[in-house]
């Protein structure tokens, strides 16, 4: 195909269309054409190239994370989303990854700490993940169980919910911030583990979707209270409500001592 002989328009709807691996081809004849516009997005291409390699890497990187505890087969990670808010559950995901990929295209790109996501961005990640993982599941404690047993107590049952309710029996599991108590399985808790482990990052990015989509639905329930957008946190409107029309049945009264005049 003679390149030079298409327009600049006709050009960047067919590379943009073109698949990646023969990027490079098209790339070193573009570069012989003069036009100006032509070597703006040559620039572009390549830019994008070397974004896409360095995600390729970052992510390689995580995932060699989870592989460096050792030989196992099977390797969770667990994270929740949920701890502080003043209404709503806490929700948390266990993912087992293949983390013997045998190509890039394997690796889930994009993955990282759930709450640097775009929503849009999380939601996409999430369909990936649960076609990519090799077991996951996602457990949800009440409010109303927060306040008769504890959020401490809650976090940790989420976990273990989390873990139980996966079809493959993990031989490790990596927790996010806390070690999972009463589990059979050997655990490593890591520091901010959903920006160093491709297992707790996926697990942050199912919890945190799953559960906005049901603050969601609780908007829709109870609208006075803002849940599409501060998701049961305690946002000045959020209390402003709480102090006007008063409670839901998914708040936490635990966590309403200090702002709600009708305790």
């Amino acid at each position: 195909m003679d390149f030079s002989k298409m327009s600049y328009k006709e050009l960047a709807n067919y590379v943009n269309e073109i698949p990646e691996e023969l990027l490079d081809n098209i790339l070193s004849i573009l570069q012989e054409d003069s036009r100006k516009n032509v070597q703006q997005l040559v620039k572009r291409l390549n830019k994008k190239k070397q974004d896409s390699l360095a995600e390729i890497d970052r992510v390689k990187g995580l995932y060699n994370f989870d592989k460096s505890f050792g030989n196992y087969r099977f390797v969770a990670g667990v994270d929740e989303v949920g701890r502080g808010p003043l209404a709503g559950p806490i929700v948390a995901a266990a993912v087992i990854l293949d983390l013997d990929y045998i190509s890039d295209e394997d690796l889930i790109l994009g993955i990282k700490d759930s709450k640097q996501l775009a929503s849009q961005k999380r939601n996409e990640l999430a369909e990936i993940i649960k076609k990519k993982a090799v077991s996951y599941s996602i457990s949800n404690i009440d409010s109303n169980d927060i306040d008769n047993k504890g959020i401490a107590f809650c976090n940790n049952e989420s976990f273990k919910l989390a873990l139980n309710g996966m079809n493959k029996i993990p031989d490790l599991v990596l927790s996010d911030g806390y070690p999972v108590k009463g589990i059979n399985i050997k655990n490593e808790y890591v520091i901010k583990g959903d920006s160093k482990s491709a297992s707790i990052a996926c697990a942050s990015i199912l919890a945190k979707v799953y559960r906005d989509n049901l603050m969601l639905d609780y908007h829709n329930e109870f609208p006075n209270y803002g849940f599409d957008k501060n998701v049961g946190y305690g946002t000045k409107d959020h209390i402003d409500a709480i102090n006007t029309y008063g409670v839901c049945k998914i708040h936490r009264m635990s966590f309403l001592k200090n702002i709600y005049k009708g305790i």
